[in-house]
Parts: C-alpha cells; sequence; structure tokens
C-alpha cells in the first residue's frame, strides 16, 4: 500500500502536485472563513451534564434566558477629574448606558472574510442597572454580547461598542473602562500580537536557517517549508469540514495547536526524505532521480507511517477523556496529522520527483563524498562503549527526572498580560469593591415537583452565604417568571479566576449551599470559579485514564510495526524516561526556580502527548535504520553505527526544527503557555540528541540483533562482488555498488565495511 502510494506520485507527480495545490488552497481558505463556525468560547460547555457548574449552567438558560454564548463585560463609569461622582454625574451615566443598551451595533466589514463566509454579529448590548462604588468613585454597568468571544466579527462589534460608549460618556465629562471576559480576550490578543508575529517570524527563520546551513540549497531549505503550510492549510480545512458534518465543536486553540504539530512533524517527514533521497543520489549517480525517488520514498515511508499512526493512536484516545476540550482536541489533532501522513506519501514524493537533483542547488554535496564528521564520531563511540553511553543517558535522564520530587499542580488560568487596559481597569475595581465583582458566583436554586419557591427558605440560603467564608458580598436574589427557579449572585474576595477563588466555590460555597438548601428544592453553584474548579477534576480524572490506555495502545503499534518484543520495550523504557525527565525539569524551572505554584495541570497530558508520541518518530526512524543495517552481512555494532551515521544528521536537524516550532510558544505572555512551550521543546531535544542517538542505538548495540527477537533480521547473504580483490563486499541486494568514505579514504563499494588503503589494498577497519 505504501510503497503503491508513493511510487503512482513519483511516477505522475505533476498530477499528484496540482491535485494537492487546488486541495491546499481551497481547504485553507474554507478552514480559515468557517474555522468560528466551529467552536466553542465557553468552556463549561465542554464539562459533562453531571457536574455542578454545569448543571447551574443549564438552569441558567432554560429558566433566565442566559444565552450559551453569552459574553458578559464590566463598564466603568467615572468622571474625566477624578472626583466622586455627584448625584447628576450618575443620573447621566445611568441615562447613557440606558442609551446604549438600546442602540443597535452594526459589525465593521473586514477584508480578511468575504461577506458569504463571515458571520454576521450585529446586535443591541445588553446593559444591567448600576453598581455605585463605596465613595461614589465610579459605577459599574453589566453589559452583555452574544457569540464567539476569539471570533474577530464579535471582538470588532466589541471594539466599535467601546468607542461609541467612550466617546458618549466623554461628551458629558466621563471616562469609561472595560473589563472581563471579552474585554481582557481582545487587550490581550493586541498586546500580544506583535510578540506573537515576531515568535512566528523567527520559528519560520530558524526553520529555513537550519535547512540552509544542513543542505547549501535554496529549494531544500525553502521548498519543505512551502509544501508543509499547503498541507497544514488543508489539515485545518478538513478538521472544521469533519467538525461541521458532525456537529463537533472545537476549542478556540486547536487551529494554533495544529499549526504548530503539523508544521514541526511536516518539517520532520519532509527532511527524513530529503536526507535519505541526497544519500541515495550520491550513492547512485547514475540512476535517474526520478526512479530514486521512488526507491527512498517507498522505504523510508514505512518508518513515516509508523511513526504518524503511533502519533494518531496517543491522540484519539483523548477521545475517552470525559473533559470535552480534551475529547474533541484530540480526534482533530489526530485527523490534522492523517493529512500529513498522506500528503507525505504523494505530495513529498512527487516533489522530490520533480525537482530531482536540482532540489540541493547549488551545493556541490551530491558531487563529492560527505565527511566522517561529528556524526561519524559520535556513532563510532556508541558502537565501541555502548555500555557507558546507555549509562550516562539514563543517568542523564534520571537527574532531571528527580526533579517531579514534590511536584504540584497549578490550577490557575489567569494570563500573563498584566498591562493592558481591561488588566488596569480590574486592579482599580478590585481595590474599592470584593476582586470577585465583575464576574460574580452564582447559586442556582429550582423546586424538585415544579411547585413555586419558598422565598423565606432562599432568604435564608442568601444569608448563610453572607457569613461564607470568602464571600465579600451577596446580591439579593433573582426569580424566574414561573418562581420555580432563584438564581444568588455572590461575590468572593478573590478574583473569579484565581486558585483561591476555585478553592472557596469548592470549599466552603458549596457545603454552605449543602447544608441550606430549602427542603423540596436543588441547588447548584456556577459562575466562572466554579467551572475550572470541575473542569480540574475533570482533568484530573482524565490523566488517570488516558495515561495507560495511550501507553498501551502505542506499545501495541510498536509491537505490530516493529514485529519485535524487544525493540518496542526499549522504546517504551527510552520514551518514558524521557517524559519524566522533560516533566522533572519543568518542575526544577517553573516551580522551584522561578517561584510559581506548580507546573499547569494540563502540562503532564500534553508533554505525555507531544513528547512521547512525537519523540517516538525519532526512535522509529532509528529503529528502522538500525534494522535496516543489521540485515545486512557484518557484526551488529558497525551495523548500529552506520545507521547512527546515517540518521542522526536528519534525526538532528528535525528536533531543532521541531523544538523551535513549540518554543515559540514559550515568549507567550500567559504562564500556561510559556510552561507548555519550554517543556515541549526541551522534550522534543531531549528525545532527539540523547534518547534516539544515544540511548536506543547504545541498547540495540548491547543487545545486537536480539534486539528484534522474536523475528530477528535476516543478514543477507554475501555476494560475490564483481569487482575489487575475492571477498569484497558488495552493497546490499538489489543496490549497485556504491563509493563510501571515511576519514581514513575511501571505503569498498559496499555496505560501509573495509577501508581502502591508498595503494588500491582492503584492509579491516576497527570498527568492524
Amino acid at each position: 500500500m505504501i510503497r503503491a502510494l508513493t511510487g503512482f506520485s513519483t511516477r505522475n507527480p505533476w498530477k499528484v502536485i496540482t491535485l494537492w495545490v487546488l486541495l491546499g488552497i481551497g481547504l485553507t481558505i474554507m478552514g480559515q472563513a468557517l474555522m468560528f463556525r466551529v467552536t466553542e468560547s465557553q468552556l463549561g460547555d465542554f464539562l459533562p451534564k453531571s457536574y455542578d457548574s454545569a448543571a447551574a449552567l443549564k438552569i441558567a438558560e432554560d429558566k433566565f434566558g442566559i444565552e450559551p454564548d453569552a459574553n458578559s463585560v464590566t463598564m466603568l463609569v467615572e468622571r474625566a477629574d477624578g472626583k466622586p461622582l455627584a448625584v447628576a454625574d450618575q443620573r447621566r451615566a445611568e441615562a447613557v448606558a440606558a442609551g446604549l443598551g438600546r442602540q443597535r451595533v452594526t459589525m465593521p466589514k473586514t477584508e480578511d472574510t468575504p461577506d458569504f463566509l463571515a458571520k454576521d454579529y450585529s446586535q443591541t448590548p445588553k446593559t444591567g442597572p448600576g453598581t455605585v462604588a463605596p465613595h461614589r468613585t465610579f459605577v459599574l454597568f453589566p453589559v452583555g454580547l452574544s457569540g464567539n468571544s476569539t471570533d474577530p466579527g464579535l471582538q470588532n462589534v466589541f471594539k466599535e461598542f467601546r468607542k461609541t460608549a467612550s466617546d458618549a460618556y466623554a461628551r458629558n465629562g466621563l471616562r469609561t473602562g472595560f473589563t472581563g471576559g471579552l474585554a481582557d480576550t481582545v487587550d490581550s490578543e493586541e498586546a500580544e500580537k506583535t510578540t506573537s508575529t515576531v515568535a512566528g517570524l523567527l520559528t519560520v527563520g530558524l526553520i529555513v536557517l537550519l535547512n540552509v546551513l544542513v543542505f547549501r540549497s535554496v529549494m531544500a531549505a525553502l521548498l519543505p517549508l512551502l509544501a508543509v503550510s499547503l498541507i497544514g492549510g488543508a489539515a485545518a480545512g478538513a478538521v472544521v469540514g469533519t467538525a461541521l458534518l458532525t456537529g463537533i465543536r472545537l476549542d478556540p486553540s486547536t487551529p494554533s495547536l495544529i499549526s504548530v504539530v503539523l508544521l514541526g512533524i511536516g518539517i520532520d517527514y519532509f527532511l527524513f526524505l530529503l536526507f535519505r533521497f541526497r544519500e541515495r543520489l550520491r550513492a547512485r549517480p547514475e540512476c535517474d532521480a526520478r526512479e530514486i525517488a521512488g526507491e527512498v520514498t517507498g522505504r523510508v515511508g514505512s518508518a513515516i507511517t509508523s511513526a504518524a499512526l503511533t502519533i494518531v493512536a496517543a491522540f484519539a484516545t483523548l477521545g475517552i477523556a470525559s473533559f470535552g476540550q480534551f475529547r474533541v482536541l484530540g480526534p482533530a489533532i489526530a485527523v490534522s496529522v492523517l493529512v500529513m501522513l498522506l500528503a507525505s506519501l504523494t505530495f513529498m514524493p512527487a516533489l522530490l520527483a520533480v525537482a530531482g537533483r536540482k532540489m540541493f542547488w547549488p551545493s556541490r554535496a551530491l558531487k563529492r563524498a560527505p565527511r566522517e564528521g561529528t556524526a561519524g564520531r559520535f556513532a563510532n563511540a556508541v558502537a565501541r562503549r555502548p555500555l557507558a553511553v546507555a549509562l550516562g543517558s539514563v543517568a542523564v535522564l534520571g537527574v532531571l527526572a528527580a526533579g517531579t520530587l514534590g511536584m504540584k499542580m497549578d490550577y490557575g488560568t489567569g494570563g500573563g498580560t498584566g498591562g493592558t487596559p481591561a488588566a488596569a481597569t480590574a486592579a482599580k475595581i478590585s481595590r474599592a469593591l470584593p476582586a470577585g465583582v465583575s464576574d460574580p458566583a452564582g447559586v442556582y436554586l429550582t423546586s424538585k415537583d415544579g411547585g413555586a419557591l419558598d422565598r423565606h427558605d432562599v432568604d435564608g440560603l442568601a444569608r448563610a452565604l453572607s457569613r461564607t467564608e470568602g464571600v465579600g458580598q451577596v446580591a439579593p436574589a433573582v426569580f424566574d417568571k414561573a418562581g420555580d427557579a432563584a438564581r444568588i449572585d455572590l461575590y468572593l474576595t478573590a478574583d473569579a479566576q484565581s486558585q483561591k477563588a476555585r478553592d472557596l466555590v469548592s470549599g466552603p460555597v458549596r457545603a454552605t449551599v449543602a447544608r441550606h438548601t430549602p427542603a423540596g428544592g436543588e441547588a447548584h453553584v456556577g459562575g466562572t470559579a466554579a467551572i475550572f474548579a470541575d473542569i480540574s477534576t475533570a482533568v484530573s480524572e482524565d490523566l488517570e485514564l488516558v495515561f495507560p490506555v495511550a501507553a498501551a495502545l502505542i506499545a501495541l503499534i510498536l509491537l505490530v510495526l516493529l514485529r519485535s518484543v524487544a525493540a518496542p520495550a526499549v522504546l517504551m523504557l527510552a520514551v518514558g524516561l524521557g517524559f519524566a525527565a522533560t516533566l522533572g525539569a519543568s518542575t526544577l524551572v517553573f516551580q522551584h526556580l522561578r517561584g510559581e505554584a506548580g507546573v499547569n495541570f494540563t502540562l503532564p497530558l500534553v508533554l505525555f502527548l507531544f513528547v512521547v508520541a512525537l519523540g517516538t518518530d525519532y526512535n522509529i526512524l532509528m529503529s528502522d535504520r538500525i534494522r535496516e543495517e543489521m540485515a545486512r552481512p557484518g557484526p551488529a555494532r558497525p551495523a548500529v553505527a552506520r545507521a547512527v551515521r546515517h540518521t542522526a544528521p536528519a534525526v538532528a536537524t528535525a528536533g531543532l526544527v521541531l523544538a523551535g516550532s513549540f518554543g515559540s510558544l514559550s515568549v507567550n505572555p500567559a504562564p500556561a503557555t510559556q510552561q507548555i512551550g519550554f517543556a515541549t521543546a526541551l522534550g522534543i531535544l531531549l528525545s532527539a540528541f540523547v534518547l534516539s542517538t544515544a540511548l536506543v542505538p547504545a541498547l540495540a548495540a548491547l543487545l545486537g540483533r536480539a534486539l528484534w527477537w522474536p523475528v530477528r533480521p535476516r543478514r543477507a547473504a554475501r555476494p560475490q562482488a564483481p569487482y575489487g580483490p575475492p571477498g569484497h563486499r558488495d552493497a546490499a541486494p538489489g543496490t549497485a555498488p556504491a563509493a563510501r568514505y571515511d576519514r581514513n579514504g575511501p571505503l569498498d563499494p559496499g555496505d560501509g565495511g573495509h577501508p581502502a588503503d591508498r595503494t588500491g589494498r582492503v584492509g579491516t577497519h576497527p570498527r568492524d
């Protein structure tokens, strides 16, 4: 199947390239235009209905008309001169707010999205009654806007409303500030725009620079990036199309995460092909480049397929998670990786077939033999002293893994953008009112039998909540029209997105509600703090389920693909050590050195999936080459040395590219994203430079061909060479003899065996 796809693509390259270009452009346009139609910005909707905050959210929608995609913004109004508000000032502020609540805001048109694809968020904002701060320093008005808070269309509507409100109040000698929800999102994105752009340009520059240094070629530096960008757009479009057809709602972070993943693994797969393509072009200068492209992609395609299926399996296990954000993220990335795999077996081979030897222009690398270099010297060291290399690798990983001792989970969700206008407004409010006033928690009561609630009992619950630890103020109860449901807003003394607020809601508040819920009634605690408290519980339960299932599935896939018991065990041991080392190093840096509350609660799962799954790519590529070399005549250790010498440069380059791609996230202002960026980049580097090029080859050298038990690779017969002295080894069966070189001069035309001395005689090299 793999060779059939690659063979067809190299025989009909222009047809394949044309098809992919058309698909890529079409799906990219569709994905960008419709992405926000399938994303869900309200995290509470990702919780299972059995959770307390999810039940409260359902009551808010059914009984109080709260729209599922409602976004609450707090508008602060104060005098322009900073003096306390007079009664007349307050009246003018309330009048302007009422007028704004009757004025429709038209969504500005943008050039980025065609009108027929853009969703129109034009609407009339919902403004509520004002709350005057102590000493009459300001008055707060709640403002409601409906829509996806991550959609630029809704963000433009908010910006238009903000401008209209600011101008209206300025004419009355008042000034405004906005915070909460949508305001925070808009200000943060504006503040991060430059940083994100610079990080993206640096990532692209790193990829191009690495490829230029490795291949000394313009086309080899730019073509992989262009190809992967096209495929990434097609993959994102495929995910959006799948979501539209199935009705699945994606998390807003999914598109950016897909882009990072596909950029990394796509460049990796292209590099794997390029390195082997260049190697075979050197070895067989007399052959047609298209023929070599078919041979190379058919061989390397097997390793790429194995690596991609491992990633797909790892992420697909998230489909069993209870938290909806994980449950949709896993399959979305799995679909994207499958698209990249298909492109790696069709589009990339077609590009190699068309480019041929011009791929490496203007480099003269194809006309001269490569020097042994660092990779060759390191390969020889691994083959000569495998035990020392293995013990050294384990020691390094073990020291880093020790950092997990005392590790704590941080469930904080606050962003790192503290200098925005929204953050300044929030700080001003918190100095005068309870910290949670702009984002209150809510207690929702319903009657079990459908009858009216007893208002005296509801007031009793409100009084009990006012005496509860961490509750700064309790608003009067609000009843629905039927009187069978009530809402009590709580203004906590802690910011709604802080760990303290989650502890208060999940502890004292819910305990008070449980003790004072009226007979015949049912009560649920909702709001941002309650939602995140329940999310932390759901994530903890998912980690206990996903980890073992994903590990077992990856091991099973390796068992089937490698047709061995020992090799999968070695690879799983290696990636397990790599995962522990990465998590330990992250704990040391963020918890112990930087003094943060702990590692972000999503980090273990993200690391497990990305480091274990993506890091396994390099192990599979190295193992596949070791198996190939061990199938040739000669001892096992020289075979390992040859595999490392040829594969280590590809793994190192791919690892740097992938680490740079993920490392770009570490400049994000959000602490959680910084941790994910740093930790994932470190994990990829450990996988590339310690696991794949040191630990796994060293263990392979120690185990020899027993690594492939019970189906060991058969040693190829030693055919009589068509030239050279008797006993001279030939190339691998089915390939033409190729010149090989090391620092001692030209090797024989076989598979990397004996070096020829300066008189043309063949001697025995110590490595063999």
